[in-house]
């Protein structure tokens, strides 16, 4: 009986005898073949040399899937491991796996990787791309493939081993001298591997935990063409010049110090300036929408996280409790609890319902030192919470609200291009699946009503509820995520939550977690990025700068700054003893909207001289003019 290959427009290819992915790939065009990257066999990726003996459906990747990617990078890190083993055959080999962009492979080595090594390692990858070595799979039982390894003395592929029950099937892959654990699938051969950049070395700590060997990680990039790695390094160009920590330093916001200790962040007066006009935009906007503000300690006793369930489920990423008077203390690392008790310090009827209680509030999370990330990823952070507290039949019209508050904000700070994801029910979830259903139809409503277009995310929810993601795109085409609405079936539940309805009974209010900024930290790092530190003009810190250009106009410039100030601008004066050039080139670097250059001239006819940010000379007008043409812009 033929083979039947269904493809993925619905056309089906018949085989007499076993064929494999690639043949199929050649059958339909030499171009396709030739750009296949691997298979995907019935939901399974496979090598594109993978036997098809039965009736299947068939995808074949190439680069531009996100599947083929993956394997493309991953097979990637199995040749840049061949090079380094080659040109320092004492290093061992931990792990390589394909990442979001790219690659690495973590080395134990007693000493970092060079610029210089790393230009040798990418010269013999490429050596070795050229040779056309086979990525060939080979399964093997555990005690073989223990010996293996052991004859080679790769110690961390043993432990690995270790880890694997003695009954499973181990698969290996070999290209050339090279041979490495792994479970696939990988490209045919190291050809495809057309252009490298290794990026960068760091070191990193087996498995991630600290108490492990530092182990030496090199970073990578390949594609099938040197057109897209040139791309990639300009892109690479770009965003390092609008790298929100670069910017931090460059414009003075904030900085992290060593002494104080890495995570933790410290707001120098224009960023704690930029953060006060964030929070205040985001207090005034809650309470015309119907929030109720609310602040809350930043410990609370165990017995409370126990409740959470934080200290079954979150411990790790918690610190150390604090013993005060005999009884263990935690310092929060969310604020949904405190939230909760809130709530619950009062009777409430469904006639007081929705409550939305929300909090500018500062948790604390342990994050590994390796991933800790300027403000991206810190250890002591504000989240922008809010608790939607309702009835069932609410719960449609509140998460339209919320969706709708949400890009009304982000669109407020300049975002205009959004991702918007709904995760449905993993597999391991809390509550009754009825409410799941209720809760995921009412998000998809309200996305489908407001005519958005959205991802499924199938099995992205959390445990205790399906959400709302939404993420923003910048000119760089990097999608950053801010906006989470998120249901929790968990918590009610356990915090014993109720309200007294119509029927004087008590029932179980639906509770949705909503982050809009997501953490006023990331959200601050995500807008310096976004706009390349060319803020909105409402939020720059100074609005306009008074260039003096002798000392003689000091006095004047000092009596403009008063006069501005009490119309509401942010102004300074550069008292600085320098040419009135550098001044204009250094309030430019600096990114200040407007500068206002006061000479001999200016005082006497009481007329001002003013610049704009990017654009330049504005020419001579009176000071209301002036006023009413920066305000016009902020």
């Amino acid at each position: 009986m033929p083979i039947k290959i269904t493809l993925p427009d619905g056309s089906a290819k018949l085989y007499e005898q076993p064929v494999s992915a690639l043949q199929v790939a050649e059958d339909i065009s030499p171009r396709l073949a030739e750009a296949a990257i691997c298979a995907e066999l019935d939901g399974v990726l496979v090598d594109l040399g993978h036997s098809i003996d039965r009736d299947a459906k068939l995808v074949l990747h190439t680069f531009k899937t996100e599947a083929g990617k993956d394997i493309y990078w991953h097979s990637t890190a199995h040749l840049m491991a061949q090079a380094v083993k080659q040109l320092f055959p004492e290093v061992k080999v931990t792990i390589g796996p394909a990442i979001e962009q790219g690659f690495y492979y973590d080395f134990d080595r007693d000493k970092p990787f060079t610029e210089e090594e790393l230009e040798q390692i990418e010269e013999r990858m490429a050596f070795l791309a050229k040779q056309n070595l086979p990525y060939a799979r080979k399964e093997l039982s555990k005690a073989e493939a223990m010996e293996i390894f052991a004859n080679m003395g790769e110690d961390y592929k043993l432990e690995i081993l270790g880890e694997i029950p003695d009954t499973d099937v181990i698969s290996t892959y070999t290209q050339g001298d090279f041979i490495d654990l792994c479970r696939g699938p990988h490209i045919p051969h190291t050809g495809k591997i057309k252009a490298v950049k290794l990026l960068k070395s760091s070191g990193a700590y087996w498995r991630g935990d600290e108490k492990n060997k530092m182990l030496q990680r090199i970073y990578g990039i390949s594609f099938p063409t040197l057109k897209e790695l040139d791309g990639y390094l300009e892109f690479l160009r770009q965003a390092a010049l609008r790298d929100h920590r670069k910017l931090g330093k460059d414009l003075d916001l904030f900085s992290i110090n060593e002494d104080i200790g890495p995570g933790l962040v410290l707001w120098h007066p224009n960023g704690a300036m930029i953060r006060h006009l964030i929070e205040a935009y985001w207090k005034e906007e809650h309470l015309r929408r119907g929030y109720k503000l609310v602040y809350t300690p930043h410990v609370g006793r165990a017995n409370l996280w126990e409740t959470s369930g934080h200290l079954g489920f979150y411990k790790e990423n918690m610190y150390a409790a604090m013993d005060v008077e005999g009884q263990d203390y935690y310092i929060k690392p969310m604020n949904c609890p405190f939230h909760i008790a809130i709530y619950n310090s009062n009777l409430h009827s469904y006639r007081e319902l929705p409550i939305r209680l929300a909090e500018l509030g500062t948790v604390y999370r342990y994050e590994r030192s390796g991933v800790l990330h300027g403000l991206m990823r810190v250890r002591g952070f504000t989240q922008d919470d809010a608790h939607i507290i309702c009835t069932p039949d609410q719960l449609d019209s509140e998460v339209e609200k919320l969706i709708v508050f949400s890009l009304d904000m982000l669109k407020h700070f300049g975002f205009r291009d959004f991702l918007i994801y709904l995760s449905t029910k993993p597999d391991e979830a809390v509550g009754d699946p009825a409410d799941w259903d209720v809760a995921t139809a009412s998000l998809r409503a309200s996305l489908e009503k407001l005519g958005l277009e959205y991802q499924v995310d199938a099995g992205g929810g959390a445990f205790y509820g399906p959400k709302i993601d939404i993420k923003i795109k910048d000119a760089l085409g990097r999608a950053w995520q801010c906006s989470t609405i998120q249901f929790d079936f968990n918590e009610p539940t356990r915090f014993d939550m109720h309200y007294i309805g119509a029927d004087n009974a008590q029932h179980r209010p639906y509770m949705v977690h909503r982050a809009i900024l997501g953490s006023v930290e990331r959200f601050f790092a995500t807008l310096l990025e976004y706009h390349s530190g060319n803020l909105p003009h409402w939020l720059a810190p100074v609005q306009m700068m008074i260039l003096p250009i002798t000392e003689a106009q000091m006095p004047f410039a000092r009596k403009l700054e008063e006069d501005f100030r009490l119309r509401g601008l942010r102004c300074e004066v550069d008292p600085r003893n320098e040419k009135i050039g550098y001044k204009i080139r250094d309030a430019e670097l600096k990114k200040i909207p407007f500068m206002c250059v006061i000479g001999k001239k200016e005082e006497e006819s009481g007329q001002i001289t003013l610049r704009q940010h990017t654009v330049g000379d504005l020419g001579s007008m009176s000071f209301a003019e002036a006023l009413s043409r920066v305000q016009s812009d902020t």
